[in-house]
């Protein structure tokens, strides 16, 4: 079996879609940003992988099955024991490698980044599962070339998952706020630039992490090959805020902890391993009046 890449292409997947070690999975979910801001509201893709999907997927609800019920906030990290229960249903253990896709990061929003599929791929490396890998360009990119499509269920055989969490991949609280005064760890914003400049009012509180460097988790792919940028133009973009140094900590943000996932598995690409990604984000920063934020540049 191989061990397949951070990233893998629709031509590489379409090739496999017969291997009896793949574990192909959707985590399409749908988040929409209010035009006058305030809260996005989320909702799982489950409607949307019964009416097409990559023939032999099957489906994950990170928003609802993946994500812990009795958080405070969205996306937390479920208890282990749920996780690895629910992805051994789906399939993955010992023995298969997973690809993971999704339609696409916001609805309405013209931007390409397939950051559901990078979160369930950073859980499931968290949980000590790293044979994983994102399908570039999604469904949408699948679709755009001709490839084939259906509402035909996927099942695997149950799957015996093991491995052990790596608390080094998650970033809390207070790791960060130890981080802001740290010269050895960076911190990178990953949401746009109107909310890194504190312009937008999407949170309990606009701005920023101080210290923070904003990379823009939209602006790392190309819209119309739907595929990233190449490395010399990601490289570029992130050597600029210091996160490519080996001998530095990177944690990434955004605010929920989903779009994070997207530049952390970019700058893996990048050779950068030392990436955790600050789960509560900055849904949990701002609901914290103590806890401090600039707005602007820096």
């Amino acid at each position: 079996m191989e061990q397949v890449p951070l990233f893998v292409d629709t031509e590489w997947l379409d090739k496999r879609l017969d291997d009896p070690d793949l574990r192909l999975i959707d985590a399409t979910t749908f988040l929409k940003i209010p035009e006058n801001g305030g809260q996005a509201e989320a909702w799982p893709g489950k409607e949307a992988y019964d009416k097409e999907h990559i023939p032999g997927a099957v489906f994950a609800d990170i928003l609802g099955e993946l994500s812990d019920p009795e958080a405070d906030l969205p996306f937390t990290v479920p208890q282990r024991d749920k996780f690895v229960e629910k992805m051994s249903e789906l399939g993955v253990g010992e023995g298969t490698y997973v690809v993971i896709y999704d339609q696409g990061p916001l609805v309405g929003v013209p931007v390409v980044a397939s950051y559901w599929a990078s979160r369930l791929a950073w859980q499931l490396k968290y949980e000590g599962f790293d044979n994983v890998a994102v399908l570039e360009g999604g469904l949408p990119k699948w679709k755009d070339e001709g490839r084939p499509v259906t509402d035909k269920p996927g099942l695997y055989p149950k799957g015996n998952f093991k491995g052990e969490r790596r608390p080094d991949l998650l970033a809390t609280k207070e790791d960060v706020k130890r981080a802001m005064d740290d010269k050895d760890t960076v911190l990178i914003n990953s949401l746009s630039e109107a909310d890194f400049l504190g312009e937008t009012n999407t949170y309990a509180r606009s701005g920023h992490i101080p210290g923070s460097k904003n990379v823009f988790f939209g602006d790392l792919s190309d819209m119309e090959s739907k595929e990233l940028h190449d490395e010399e133009n990601l490289r570029e973009t992130f050597e600029k805020t210091g996160a490519l140094d080996p001998d530095k900590k990177v944690i990434t943000y955004c605010g929920g902890g989903i779009a994070a996932t997207w530049n952390a598995l970019v700058l893996n690409q990048l050779g950068q391993k030392n990436v955790a990604v600050y789960d509560g984000s900055m849904n949990e920063w701002t609901a914290d009046p103590d806890l401090p934020l600039d707005k602007g540049k820096n």
